[in-house]
């Protein structure tokens, strides 16, 4: 991987800004027209300007009174005509960058959206979050503003120096004479601005993950159990200071260059008296309105420098930010949809999950996390999949929906290659449902629409009387507007299993993944959840990864995983029998006790049997 310098970069991502406004070019080129015209009608004072004095006050006979108020009235109306223009000028620019932002920020979280699984778990949600709301925030005004102050400002620089040459080529000799080193300059604060702008936002993303992690109500929960609530707000002011002083630094940095440029402006004017005394001295006509006009136009050009090496400034230190942004958008994502990839048929296939000798690897890992497993599921099965920690089991369940490729080998779905099928056609045909399993911090009705948009509130209902919620979702004073709170924290762990399974149900997905779905659960949320996924396994393909194995005692075929490869399957009873490992995770587990696990109308046995409640004695 080839890392760019920032001075590379930065001329990368320069060449990048003016693509983005490429779709608004006809409201561009409106721009540019008012900018140019605004900044021309400016000049126009300031040559009026000798005319009065010139030709309307110190005149022989005394004051032109009718030129003096036509004059005058020229010049009270230019400003105001100006004026208008302006306000015109900035509307339709604040517009166009408002539209690019638009288009840049929606650009960067649908790209972020495609990323791989891989990327999120190596990068803080708060990096991600910091890029998208900081550096993306951070480069508005540049976007938004800086531009059309680049094009006033020189409009105004090239036509006041066409105006001062025509009043006097020697006074305009004087006035720029000094701007070629006032660019260098510029050029050399910039660069030092630039690195520390990238350093503001490096720390500010940093805090950004430092609240994220801290301040979620598991980070909270987490802080107060262990007591370091302390410790944390060390951390977080830390992080505090490095960033106030990066901040200090920033905006000190050519401040003391602006100084002496205004020091110089305001100086200037008295030069041109000088040079102008000087002028008179040696016989060369010069009037009062002469001097007058070129140092109010003296000021119209200073102004707009002083503004070109601000903005300059500004956005080299932007750059920056556009650095971390398009780092981002040039992230490729490791799943795509292959050229000629299909849709699964919505009608006369059923979900037959089949591996065929598969093969993973993590990136940055030695080793593979699965090796040479093959096995299948059939609709209307449930595929148990056992094992020590770490063996590899759901690694195979984020491979079967494609969160990654395998590196060997396949995995089909009724026949088709997953990687041979669309990602929103695979995502239709397949639900998930975890150990803890994610609600947004909205209503109730919104997490179940999520599984279906659109959705009507009969079918919602339907689905949660399927998933046995429906009755406590009408116990709560809300209903169905009941706001869940952050990750789901205002309902019970049962609660939430449920409602992620209606939001399955809802979904509707003909091969189901259940990933410990009931191993954080009590024993009576255990049942009504237990319940809840019999209903909804039905007739789908279901692969369930179980370490609490007496959830699965009764599944069609059980899969071991040990050491990323399959090494025993068959039913409960079978693998009791052969006495191997999954008979050693079974002894282990249960410390050789008779009854397992009590389910309805009877209780699991350690042999798997089921022994009836009305059966035992009374």
């Amino acid at each position: 991987m080839v890392t760019e310098t920032p001075a590379r970069a930065g001329r990368s991502s320069a060449g990048r800004i003016v693509p983005l406004f490429r779709p608004y070019r006809l409201q561009v080129a409106a721009v540019i027209v008012l900018i140019v015209v605004t900044s021309t009608i400016g000049i126009i004072n300031p040559l009026l300007i000798q005319v009065v004095f010139n030709k309307a006050l110190f005149v022989q006979g005394g004051p032109n009174l009718h030129l003096l108020y036509v004059l005058v009235g020229v010049m009270a109306l230019v400003p105001v005509v100006n004026g208008a223009i302006g306000v015109l000028q900035t509307y339709e620019t604040t517009r166009v960058g408002q539209a690019v932002m638009q288009d840049l920020r929606n650009r960067l979280y649908a790209h972020l959206e495609t990323l791989p699984l891989s990327f999120f778990t190596n990068t803080k949600t708060g990096e991600i979050q910091s890029r998208l709301a900081n550096d993306v925030g951070g480069v508005q005004t540049v976007v938004t503003t800086t531009a059309s102050t680049i094009l006033a400002n020189v409009v105004t620089f090239v036509s006041s120096i066409v105006a001062m040459i025509i009043i006097s080529w020697q006074l305009t000799i004087v006035a720029v004479i000094t701007v070629p080193a006032f660019f260098w300059l510029t050029k050399t604060v910039g660069d030092r601005r630039r690195q520390v702008a990238r350093s503001t936002q490096e720390s500010l993303a940093a805090m950004s993950a430092i609240s994220e992690e801290t301040l979620s109500v598991s980070g909270v929960l987490l802080a107060k159990v262990f007591g370091s609530q302390a410790r944390d707000t060390t951390r977080y002011r830390r992080e505090n200071e490095r960033l106030a002083d990066l901040e200090v630094r920033q905006q000190m940095i050519g401040q003391g260059f602006y100084a002496v440029v205004q020091a110089f402006l305001s100086i200037t004017p008295a030069a041109v008296y000088l040079i102008s005394g000087l002028l008179l001295a040696n016989g060369q006509p010069i009037s009062a309105g002469t001097i007058v006009a070129f140092t109010t136009l003296q000021t119209r050009l200073y102004f707009p420098i002083g503004q070109l090496l601000q903005v300059s400034v500004e956005l080299r230190s932007s750059l920056a930010l556009f650095d971390r942004i398009f780092e981002y958008l040039d992230l490729k994502p490791d799943i795509v949809d292959a050229p000629d990839a299909v849709d699964l048929p919505t009608v006369g296939t059923a979900g037959r999950v089949a591996l065929r000798d598969v093969y993973f690897r993590y990136a940055g890992v030695p080793d593979d996390a699965l090796r040479g497993v093959s096995f299948e599921a059939d609709p209307g099965q449930l595929v148990a999949l056992v094992g020590p920690s770490g063996a590899g089991k759901t690694t195979i369940s984020y491979l079967i929906p494609r969160l990654y490729d395998v590196t060997g080998g396949s995995i089909q779905i009724d026949g088709v290659d997953v990687r041979q099928v669309r990602q929103a056609s695979l995502a239709t045909a397949i639900g998930f449902v975890t150990q803890e399993s994610y609600l947004f911090h909205d209503t109730i009705l919104a997490n179940l629409e999520y599984g279906r948009p659109g959705a009507s509130l009969a079918e919602i209902e339907e689905a949660a009387r399927g998933a046995y919620i429906h009755d406590r979702i009408m116990q709560f004073p809300d209903g169905y507007d009941t706001v869940v709170g952050e990750r789901g924290y205002r309902l019970s762990g049962g609660e939430k299993q449920r409602l992620a399974i209606a939001r399955v149900l809802l979904h509707d997905p003909r091969i189901l993944i259940l990933d410990e779905a009931t191993s954080a659960l009590d024993t009576a949320s255990e049942r009504e959840v237990q319940k809840a996924l019999d209903a909804l396994m039905g007739s789908r393909t279901t692969i369930a990864i179980a370490h609490r194995l007496s959830t699965i005692v009764n599944a069609d075929v059980i899969n071991v995983i040990d050491g990323g490869q399959l090494v025993e399957s068959g039913s409960h009873r079978d693998l009791l029998r052969e006495g191997g490992l999954y008979a050693d995770l079974y002894n282990e587990q249960f410390e050789g006790g008779r009854v397992q696990w009590c389910c309805e109308g009877g209780e699991v046995m350690a042999d798997g049997s089921v022994r009836k409640w009305e059966t035992l004695p009374s």
